[in-house]
C-alpha cells in the first residue's frame, strides 16, 4: 500500500506529476491515479489506496474546489486526520476546509531545493512516519476529551483583555432628500429608532446618536478620521426620500478603514400606512444590517490568520455551522475550544463549547451519560460566568437540545429572547426545542420571527430543515418537501436535507425521486454510515410514534442503494 495518496482534479495533472515525482525522490512511495479519475463510481481501488494511505495530499485549485471526489476525498481524508492540503492555485477553499492548514505551493514546480517544498515535505513525512499498527483502523477525530475538561485556569497576563469586541458600528444621522420639513423629524427619528433596536442584538456594539450628532450636517465626513474618533469599525448612513405615494430609505454599510460600501440596500413603505408600519420598517432595517455585519465579520475572522481574540474564535466557530457535518462540527470544536483557552473567564467561549461539543454529539456520537455529563459542566461554566446575556443563553439552550433535554432548552431560550427581542439565534433554539417537544405550531412562531429578525443568517438552511421535519411529525409530506427546498436552495450541500427529501418522497410514493435523494445524499457524505444516521433519526424525531417507520424507509432506500454506489 503506498503511503501517499494525492488527490487532484484531472485538469491539474501536470501540475500533480511535480508532486508526484516529487515525493517519490524524497523517498516516500504515491498512488496517484490517472485511469480511472473519469467520473465514475467511486472505484473500489481507489478508495483501498485512500483509507490505506498515511497521508492524503490534496491539491487545492479552482478546478479541484468544485469537484464532488476531490471534495470527497478530502472529506474523509480530514475525517481519518491524515489530510495534508497544499494549495496549487488561488482560490477560495469549501469553508469546511477554510480553518485548515494549508501550505501556499501555487508558486512551486519541481525545485527540491524550495523552501516551501522542504517544509512541505517535512510535514508529509510526519504524517508518513506516524507509528500505526498493520491493519489498525485510522483514526478518527476525537470531538469529546475521554475525561473531563479541566477546571478553568487563571488567565495569564498575555490572556487578560483578549476575549475581544464585538464589531462597533456608527449610525450617521440620516439625509432627507424629499425637501418636506416634516421628513426630518422622520429621518431623525428613523435613525433613534434604528440604534435602539441594533442595540438590543448580542454581537454588535453601537455608538450613541449623541456621538455621531455632530456630523448631522454637511458632506459625509472623513470617514477614517471619524472612525478614529468614535471607535467604530462599520458606518451606517441613509436617506429618506417621497417617490410618489411611497417612502423610500435607502441605507449603506460602509467599511470605516477603507472607504468600501459593503451593504446597500432600499426599503420602502405606502406613506398612507407609515405610521402603522414605521416600526416594521425599522426592525426590517436593523435586521438586514446586523446580518450583514454578522456575515462581514465571519468572513473577516476566516482570513485573519494569527493572533485571534476570543470573540473571534467564537466567531470563526460559528462560522463552520454555515453547512453541518462531521468536518465542520470538529473545526467548530475546535475553535471554541482555542477561545476557552485564550479567554477561561469568557462565558460565551464557554456557551459555544457547549454548543458545538453538543451539536457533535447528537451527529457523531453514540449515547453516552458520561458525554453528556461532560457537556452539561461547560454549560454550568457557562451560564456560572454570564447568565444574562443573551447569546450565552441561546448556545447553551442548543446545547441542552441536542443532548437530549429540550425542556430545558427551550426555557433558556425564552429567557435570552426577553433579553434581546432581535436574537435570532435564541429564536431559532426555542424553534428546535419546540420541534423536538412535538410543539409544531408553536416552533413555527419562533422560526418565523427569526426569519423577520435575522434575515440572511447563515442558520436560516438549518432552520427550514428543522421546519421540514416539523412537517414529517405532522404527515404533511408535501408541506415537508417545500421547507427542504427552500434549504436546499441556501445550502445544497448539507446531506441531512436528503434524508428528509427521502423520507417524503417515499410516503408520497415518488420512489424514483426517493432513490435518487438517496444517492445524493451518500455523494455529499460518502464516509458516514447508514448506523450514524439511523441513530441521528431517532435523535431528530424524539417524541415522534411513527419515527420507527421513517428510520425504516431511510434504511430500505440506503440498502437499495448500496450496489450503485
Amino acid at each position: 500500500m503506498s503511503q501517499i495518496f494525492l488527490s487532484y482534479n484531472r485538469e491539474d495533472q501536470a501540475v500533480a506529476k511535480f508532486f508526484a515525482e516529487g515525493f517519490t525522490r524524497a523517498g516516500m512511495s504515491v498512488w496517484w491515479d490517472t485511469a480511472l479519475r473519469s467520473g465514475e463510481a467511486y472505484d473500489e481501488v481507489t478508495e483501498a489506496a485512500l483509507r490505506g494511505a498515511k497521508a492524503v495530499v490534496v491539491l487545492w485549485s479552482p478546478r479541484s474546489v468544485v469537484s464532488r471526489w476531490v471534495r470527497a476525498e478530502a472529506t474523509l481524508a480530514d475525517r481519518s486526520k491524515t489530510l495534508v492540503p497544499a494549495m496549487i492555485e488561488a482560490c477560495e477553499r469549501p469553508i469546511m476546509f477554510e480553518l485548515t492548514q494549508t501550505a501556499e505551493l501555487s508558486h512551486w514546480r519541481g525545485d527540491d531545493t524550495d523552501r516551501a517544498w522542504q517544509a512541505f515535505v517535512g510535514d508529509v513525512r510526519q504524517f508518513v512516519e506516524a507509528d500505526r499498527a498493520e491493519g489498525s483502523p485510522l483514526p478518527q477525530p476525537t470531538l469529546l476529551s475521554p475525561r473531563a475538561p479541566p477546571p478553568p485556569v487563571q488567565p495569564t497576563p498575555q490572556q487578560r483583555g483578549k476575549h475581544g469586541d464585538a464589531p462597533s458600528l456608527a449610525v450617521l444621522p440620516f439625509t432627507n432628500r424629499s425637501g418636506s420639513s416634516e421628513d426630518d423629524v422622520f429621518a431623525v427619528g428613523m435613525v433613534e429608532d434604528i440604534i435602539d433596536a441594533l442595540s438590543q442584538g448580542v454581537n454588535l456594539k453601537v455608538i450613541t446618536s449623541s456621538a455621531t450628532a455632530r456630523y448631522r450636517s454637511g458632506a459625509l465626513p472623513d470617514l477614517h478620521a471619524m472612525a478614529h474618533d468614535l471607535g467604530v469599525r462599520y458606518v451606517m448612513e441613509g436617506n429618506v426620500r417621497r417617490a410618489g405615494d411611497l417612502l423610500r430609505v435607502t441605507a449603506q454599510l460602509i467599511e470605516a478603514e477603507s472607504g468600501a460600501i459593503l451593504w446597500t440596500q432600499k426599503f420602502e413603505r405606502p406613506l398612507s400606512e407609515l405610521a402603522d408600519l414605521q416600526e416594521d420598517l425599522v426592525l426590517e432595517v436593523a435586521a438586514h444590517l446586523h446580518t450583514q455585519v454578522t456575515r462581514i465579520e465571519m468572513a473577516r475572522v476566516l482570513k485573519k490568520p494569527t493572533d485571534l481574540t476570543a470573540w473571534e474564535c467564537v466567531t470563526r466557530a460559528s462560522a463552520a455551522y454555515r453547512n453541518i457535518t462531521g468536518e465542520t462540527l470538529v473545526q467548530a470544536l475546535a475553535e471554541a475550544q482555542k477561545a476557552v483557552e485564550i479567554a477561561p473567564d469568557y462565558g460565551t467561549a464557554h456557551a459555544m463549547l457547549a454548543d458545538a461539543s453538543a451539536t457533535a454529539y447528537m451527529w457523531l456520537q453514540p449515547d453516552s451519560a458520561e458525554d453528556i455529563k461532560r457537556i452539561r459542566e461547560i454549560i454550568d461554566t457557562a451560564l456560572m460566568l454570564e447568565a444574562d446575556n443573551a447569546i450565552v443563553l441561546a448556545h447553551v439552550s442548543e446545547a441542552y437540545n441536542y443532548i437530549g433535554r429540550p425542556d430545558e432548552a427551550l426555557a433558556l431560550a425564552e429567557r435570552a429572547c426577553q433579553i434581546s427581542p432581535s436574537c435570532g439565534l435564541a429564536h431559532y433554539s426555542a424553534g428546535v426545542a419546540a420541534i423536538l417537544l412535538d410543539r409544531v405550531a408553536e416552533s413555527e412562531v419562533h422560526f418565523e420571527t427569526e426569519l423577520r429578525v435575522a434575515p440572511g443568517s447563515h442558520l436560516l438552511f438549518a432552520s427550514y430543515i428543522w421546519r421540514g421535519s416539523g412537517q414529517l411529525r405532522l404527515k404533511a409530506w408535501d408541506q415537508a418537501l417545500d421547507f427542504y427546498a427552500a434549504g436546499w436552495r441556501l445550502n445544497p450541500l448539507n446531506p441531512s436535507i436528503c434524508i428528509g427529501q427521502v423520507i417524503a418522497l417515499t410516503f408520497l410514493g415518488q420512489h424514483d425521486e426517493a432513490r435518487e435523494r438517496t444517492f445524493k445524499l451518500r455523494e455529499l457524505d460518502p464516509a458516514t454510515p447508514l448506523e450514524t444516521w439511523q441513530r441521528c433519526m431517532r435523535r431528530w424525531f424524539v417524541n415522534c410514534h411513527h419515527e420507527a417507520e421513517m428510520t425504516e424507509i431511510l434504511t430500505h432506500c440506503w440498502e437499495q442503494s448500496a450496489v450503485s454506489v
